[in-house]
């Protein structure tokens, strides 16, 4: 009759077995892998290097392959779901359409800033995702709310959000190219300095100019478009 082995004695043997046979490597998936992108993304890294977002899952960076066929498709999904993040922060009453957009404005700024490598793809790539589905019907409602119609809903829509991206995700880069990785940073790296003689008008507003910072002038844009918005409304 076999002898009976402890319990211990097995686990004993699971245990020795599994390190054997090294590390049990992650079950990957797309919503891992995003997740894990925007990890990456928050170390303020200027780009998103699948070998080491790889490195980070613990899988083969071919791996991440199976799930997103081009590095293209992975900075899509990483993209959207920041914008959808930006949508799913807005929660002024629909009534009060200026705030709903400037809200939506501040929150693609602050999330493009939070995750650089991500918000700097904002003007190069297209998620057609429920994220950016999102935004753009959120903005076509805020605009319809305002009174507009037609084709000026869908102008100052277009005018709003090329601003909010660009203008995002160029600081979005500035911040995660600046040693201190200040959200606000100044305009002009340094002041512009010019004989005044032949650049008179920089010369005369030198300190004006190196006042400027990045998330005043981002909102000043907001606010003239929304201002354009509401004279168009009538």
């Amino acid at each position: 009759m076999p002898v009976k082995r402890s319990s211990r004695t097995a686990l004993d043997d699971v245990s020795a077995s599994t390190e054997k046979a090294g590390p049990t490597r992650p079950r990957l998936d797309p919503e891992l892998i995003v997740a894990t992108g925007l990890e990456l993304a928050a170390t303020g890294a200027t780009t998103i290097s699948v070998r080491e977002l790889g490195a980070r899952l613990g899988a083969d960076p071919t791996a991440i392959y199976r799930h997103f066929r081009s590095k293209d498709d992975l900075m899509r999904a990483l993209l959207d779901e920041v914008t959808l993040r930006a949508v799913q922060s807005v929660d002024i009453p629909a009534e009060d359409w200026r705030g709903r957009l400037r809200a939506m404005a501040g929150a693609t700024l602050d999330l493009y800033s939070e995750y650089p490598a991500v918000g700097a793809e904002a003007t190069i790539l297209t998620t057609h995702g429920p994220g950016e589905l999102g935004a753009i019907e959120l903005m076509l409602q805020a605009f319809t709310t305002a009174g507009l119609s037609g084709a000026d809903v869908v102008r100052h829509y277009a005018l709003l959000a090329s601003h909010v991206l660009s203008t995002a995700a160029g600081i979005a880069r500035a911040r995660a190219e600046r040693a201190d990785g200040e959200v606000d940073g100044p305009w002009f790296d340094e002041p512009p300095l010019a004989d005044p003689r032949v650049y008179p008008r920089i010369a005369e507003h030198t300190v004006a100019l190196a006042s400027l910072r990045d998330r005043e002038l981002f909102f000043l844009g907001v606010d003239q478009i929304l201002d354009s918005a509401a004279r168009a409304a009538g």
